[in-house]
């Protein structure tokens, strides 16, 4: 059985362009670190975008247990 991933969806404030990757929890780590927000950049639009991991992805959010 695989790496369990991650769903990791966001849509930009400026263009409403979303976003979606799929990264396991190593990946996530290494991405972003344990941060409550993450920063993101829109592929269309070029802006830079901060946003909630817990919006972003609540499965992560929960299971690395940020909110404590």
């Amino acid at each position: 059985m695989g790496k369990k991933h991650y769903r990791i969806e966001t849509s930009c404030p400026q263009c409403g362009c979303s976003a979606v990757s799929h990264l396991s929890a190593e990946e996530i780590k290494e991405k972003f670190g344990d941060v409550p927000n993450v920063e993101m950049e829109c592929s269309e639009c070029m802006l830079k975008y901060h946003t909630d991991m817990e919006k972003a992805c609540p499965e992560w959010d929960k299971e690395c247990k940020m909110k404590q």
